[in-house]
């Protein structure tokens, strides 16, 4: 029994890493992309945010030529 709650906690952790990490570097390019807005485009934020959807749509459709990705959305 006490086995399988050490097992429990090693996924537990790791997967929490696994997590942060992810946070942290999505918050590290939310930061560089807010940067270049304002650096090239005024920090006009409707033109692009229209044209990151456009962006992300695209490299969501281009692999499988589909948007099963965001169905679940």
């Amino acid at each position: 029994m006490a086995k399988a709650a050490h097992k429990d906690w090693k996924y537990f952790v790791r997967t929490l890493s696994i997590v942060v990490g992810l946070v942290i570097i999505w918050r590290g390019i939310w930061h560089v992309l807010d940067v270049i807005e304002n650096t090239f485009f005024g920090g006009e934020m409707l033109w692009t945010g229209i044209v990151g959807i456009v962006i992300g749509i695209l490299l969501l459709y281009i692999p499988d030529h589909d948007l099963k990705e965001i169905e679940k959305l």
